[in-house]
């Protein structure tokens, strides 16, 4: 039951993330906002496929043991597109709101993900080991939460400030997607169940890009 359930999830999650993004990135009509939104949406589900796609093929057939490496291999490869994935909605934060300058918060956008990138491939990590520490799995996420957190409070508090009204929960978006994943981390070898948060944090995701999807839907009807 757990194999047919989560795989038609995934598959659903993949199937909308990936039309969604590359909707937007055809009927952008040339704005820029809305077609890095596009490209964020298709990195996100591009990278996440790169984990899921093996988890299923492990699922329907001889079990998440037999595939332990194209596992670790496909976690690594997600964790370096969600980085990008935050990096891009920075992006997306200042064309939305015409930021201009701010330069040494763009450097620490792009030194936390440079840093959340160079954990990821330290091969203390053993991604393709069925023991991966988990010291270095804390490590590696601390720059991505801080990373998560900066983006949480420019949403926060730039929507607010403009008025926002189709942005104004795209921090709580940001912040329900950390708040499943940061247990997984912790606890998900100890207690698999743990493991079930993946679904929610997932559904935050997707909220992320329906809010670019139908803003983008509203601008163009105007």
């Amino acid at each position: 039951m757990q194999a047919i359930v989560e795989t038609l999830f995934d598959a659903a999650y993949l199937a909308t993330v990936l039309t969604l993004g590359v909707t937007m990135i055809r009927k952008s009509r040339g704005d820029r906002q809305f077609l890095l939104f596009g490209i964020m949406a298709v990195t996100l589900g591009a990278g996440d496929a790169f984990h899921l796609v093996p988890r299923a093929l492990a699922l329907c057939t001889t079990g998440l043991d037999s595939y332990t490496a194209a596992l670790g291999a496909g976690k690594l490869i997600t964790s370096v597109t969600m980085t990008a994935f935050y990096v891009l909605l920075y992006y997306v934060w200042r064309l939305r709101y015409r930021v201009q300058g701010k330069n040494g918060l763009t450097a620490a956008v792009w030194l936390l993900a440079a840093a959340r990138a160079a954990l990821c491939l330290f091969p203390q990590n053993e991604w393709l080991s069925a023991d991966a520490p988990l010291s270095w799995a804390i490590w590696r996420n601390i720059p991505f939460a801080l990373l998560g957190l900066l983006v949480i409070v420019l949403f926060y508090r730039e929507a607010r400030r403009a008025g926002d009204r189709a942005y104004r929960f795209m921090w709580l978006t940001i912040v329900l997607s950390f708040a499943f994943y940061i247990p997984v981390v912790l606890w998900a070898d100890s207690a698999p169940l743990v493991g079930m948060l993946m679904i929610p944090k997932t559904c935050a995701y997707v909220w992320t890009v329906l809010i670019g999807y139908f803003d983008m839907k509203r601008a163009q009807k105007k």
